[in-house]
This record gives C-alpha cells, structure tokens and sequence, in this order.
C-alpha cells in the first residue's frame, strides 16, 4: 500500500466533503528513538493525522500547530507542520504515564491550533479538552468556530519500526442547510462501519470504494506527507549566538564540546572550541 498520503474528496450529489489520510514512513520517523510509551505514541498518530485534515480542510498556505497543553502526565503534545504536508512532531512528559484517552494522558487542558499565514494575520483557536478522544475535541472545535458538522475516524499502529496513522474526515458544505445535515447523516453512518484494519491495511480507493461505492466520490490528485524537522547546523548557530562567547567557551573548557540536540529529530549537533571562536568572529 502506498503511504503517507492526504487523498481529498466530494460527491456529486451530496453536500459533504471528505478526505481520507493514511501515515507511515512520517510517523515511524516522528517517533523513532523517543522511547515514548505505548499511549503517547498513539496520542501522536492522532494528532499528527488531525494536523494532516486540518491543514487541507482550513485552505491556508503557511505554518500551522495543533497543541496539547495541560496538567496531566503528558504536560504537551505538538504537531507542527504546513501546507505542503511537511510534518514533525513532540510529546513532552512530567510523570508517570497511566491510561490512555486524551483526559488520562493530558489531564485538565486545551486544544490549541495556530495558523500562521504566508500573507495576513495570525489566527490562533483554543479548545478545552472536554472528551475522552481526539477526534471529538476536533469536532467540538469545528462545532464552536465553524458552524460546520464534522465528523473524525482515527486508527493507529504503533508496531515500532511499522507504526501506521490513519484517519477519515466528513464535513458538510455550507449550502443548502437541511439538505447538506441529511447528506452527512447518509455519509455519516457509512462511516460508521469502518473498521480499524480496513483503515490500516486497506489502499486508499478499496476504502473509499467499499464506504462510499453508491455514492460516487470524486477522489482529487493525493498529497505527499512527509517528516521534516526543519533543523540545521546554521540555524543552531544562530541559536548559540544568543548564549554568548564565554559562556560558550566555559562549557568547551568544561565539557570538550558543546552539544546541542535537535528536540524534534534527535540529531545532536557538536562544536568544539574553534568552532565557538568561528562563530563570534
């Protein structure tokens, strides 16, 4: 099966859209060597997926971040990505991790997206994590700032080294009101039967072939995903300008090296004492 694509969709005859996401080499990536338990990992298959549906249903081209922010043991969650698909992601714990619905593992918090645009302002939308599943946060937030009826269907792997993320999304059109509430009802309840596997294991057009087969969904020209974390050398560079030259060098004198690691990806990035005085001069 083809991976790591965002397949969007509408029906003729209905006033719904639809897009169907399916994660693995940005997902396995993502996670790789964090060590995350079971629950995080899944909790991050989610909110990546979410971020995915998000960033082709809001039409905006820039920057976007989905967050999870709150008292329980995972203190945050965070998917930062764009409108080309380039994803990455970061889970951030403060105590022992037991459960795993949103609740269990965020506690008491929000939901915050931000959508920096190319051109125009910033635009940030905060949620209260008032459900048990991911899916119905975002529904509630769609609910309370669009107006539009969603629905989200998420199933994840998190099979190290062959995890997968998966997610399908319907939302009415903002035409004809009752007739669009009644597509989406229809739709609603194909939906319903997806099964877990199918999502996981199943091309993206025999799933929406089997769903919608009656129905006739036009499928658009899918979009990569992909896992970049967008960091570099230079950009390190720039961060230990901000530290200062001695306070550098004391390090070097204590240490050997500075290292700096990359919270995203991991790669560590080394500077020796003739690298410090580079930078300053």
């Amino acid at each position: 099966m083809q991976q790591d694509l965002l397949h969007r969709y509408l029906f003729d005859k209905l006033d719904v859209r639809g897009e169907l996401v399916q994660i693995e080499h940005a997902y396995n990536e993502m996670i790789a060597n964090h060590n995350y338990p079971e629950p995080v990992k899944a909790l991050l298959g989610e909110l990546l997926v979410a971020t995915c549906l998000l960033t082709a249903t809001l039409k905006f081209e820039g920057e976007i971040a989905v967050q999870l922010q709150g008292d329980g043991p995972v203190k945050y969650a965070v998917i930062n990505g764009d409108d080309k698909q380039n994803m990455r992601g970061i889970a951030r714990m403060q105590s022992e991790v037991s459960g795993s619905t949103v609740k269990e593992l965020v506690g008491k918090g929000y939901m915050v997206i931000t959508i920096t645009p190319t051109k125009g302002e910033r635009y940030q939308g905060i949620v209260p994590l008032e459900h048990n599943t991911l899916s119905e946060c975002i529904e509630s937030y769609f609910e309370q700032s669009e107006q539009l009826k969603t629905r989200l269907w998420f199933a994840t792997d998190t099979t190290e080294g062959k995890a997968k993320a998966c997610g399908l999304f319907l939302q009415v059109l903002p035409v004809d009101k009752q007739k669009s509430i009644d597509d989406f009802t229809h739709l609603e309840a194909l939906s319903d039967t997806i099964k877990r596997e199918e999502l996981l294991e199943l091309d993206a057009n025999t799933v929406l072939t089997r769903l919608y087969h009656e129905d006739n969904p036009r499928v658009f020209d899918p979009q990569a995903i992909t896992f970049k974390c967008g960091c570099s050398r230079d950009k390190t560079i720039a961060a230990l300008v901000n530290v200062g030259q001695q306070e550098l060098l004391d390090d070097v004198a204590e240490n050997g090296t500075v290292n700096i690691s990359c919270h995203y990806c991991l790669k560590e990035y080394v500077f020796d004492e003739q690298d410090i005085k580079n930078i300053f001069n």
